[in-house]
């Protein structure tokens, strides 16, 4: 049974920083690409970074600069490390494997950003 776990989120002022943690389990953590999403409130669900097998990695333009996606295969671990939040990063964040033919997701953890 494949399970993603994301843990970390939370209330945070404008400015901080959290610290996104997804465990995976009954996957070969190595082979697959690993990504984070998000999901406001009335909107669509966008990624926001993404690590390749190889360790390439990829943001979307209102994030670079301020979050860094990582991995540690020993851990089955990837990692969203967000700093300089904006009240515009708030949203449900979503842990996503992902190979060429198949993806699996986790439950979400929610982040929000407010004074």
């Amino acid at each position: 049974q494949v399970q993603l776990v994301e843990s970390g989120g939370g209330l945070v002022q404008p400015g901080g920083s959290l610290r996104l943690s997804c465990a995976a389990s009954g996957i070969l953590f190595s082979t697959y690409g690993m990504s984070w999403y998000r999901q406001a409130p009335g909107k669509q669900r966008e990624m926001v970074a993404q690590i390749f097998v190889g360790g390439t990695r990829i943001y979307v333009d209102s994030v670079k600069g301020r979050f860094t996606i990582s991995r540690d295969n020993a851990k089955n671990t990837v990692y969203l490390q967000m700093n300089s939040l904006k009240p515009e990063d708030t949203a449900a964040y979503y842990c996503n494997a992902f190979q060429t033919t198949r993806a699996y997701w986790g439950q979400g953890t929610q982040v929000t950003v407010s004074s």
